[in-house]
């Protein structure tokens, strides 16, 4: 009987530690997967943001980056290891707030790196405070009464934001809501890698994600959240294909 599934290699048989619902699982196995379905396990390092995004369960060479400084670790370690894939794991707050000069000068120096970032729409680990991706009228620990643009200022749309960076290559955004989306999704990431892997320049995935916990959501309910009201305003597909907007 041929083998429908197995276990990524990459990924460690272990109980992950994040909250129940949160799909920042999906996103490690997605991502996982496809470092196993390239082959390039012994060759990729993979640099953890802070929040959430710190905790890997990927078993191949990671570093660890001070707050929103993983683009620029990232651009450290491939000019020391020009033949090593190197790829940065963030959130939303980590590479959007604290990190956002950081990405943009990757990817204006088109740095041949693949950044991943996980859009939830809030800072997690923290205790939920208002992201520069939170909608507005959402309710955050810092936005009690809903985010509003003229005091708290506009959500940022960091894949079309770095679309527009001359030297980007590879932009685009999915989502780990359902298994259609969770499809596409590795669809994305196996592209961005393969753009490091062609050494054509700088790709970014941003991956919208659940978060149960802060959202004050049951799982299922926070999964038709991602669906219904961050998709509408972050819409998903490729926004760039080497290096021109689609």
């Amino acid at each position: 009987m041929e083998k429908a599934y197995a276990w990524p290699s990459v990924l460690y048989d272990v109980k992950f530690s994040f909250c129940p619902g949160c799909t920042h699982g999906i996103a490690h196995k997605l991502i996982a997967e496809v470092i196993g379905e390239l082959g390039i396990e012994h060759k990729t390092i993979g640099v953890d943001g802070n929040g959430c995004s710190n905790i890997v369960y990927m078993n191949i060479d990671n570093i660890f980056a001070a707050h929103g400084r993983g683009p620029a670790l990232a651009t450290g370690i491939k000019a020391c290891r020009p033949d090593e894939i190197v790829f940065s794991y963030q959130g939303d707050g980590d590479c959007a707030s604290i990190g956002a000069a950081e990405i943009i000068h990757a990817a204006g120096r088109s740095e041949n790196i693949t950044v991943f970032m996980i859009n939830n729409g809030v800072f997690a680990m923290t205790g939920g405070q208002r992201a520069p991706t939170t909608l507005l009228g959402q309710r955050t620990t810092t936005t009690q009464d809903g985010r509003e643009a003229r005091r708290d200022g506009f959500p940022i749309r960091e894949a079309e934001l770095l679309s527009m960076v001359p030297g980007s290559v590879y932009i685009a955004r999915g989502s780990l809501h359902d298994p259609q989306h969770v499809a596409k999704a590795k669809e994305y990431i196996r592209k961005a890698f393969q753009t490091q892997i062609d050494g054509k320049g700088f790709s970014f995935v941003e991956l919208l994600s659940a978060c149960p916990t802060n959202w004050g959501l049951a799982p299922i309910e926070a999964l038709k959240r991602v669906k219904e009201e961050m998709i509408p305003y972050f819409p998903v597909g490729e926004i760039m294909v080497d290096g021109k907007r689609v």
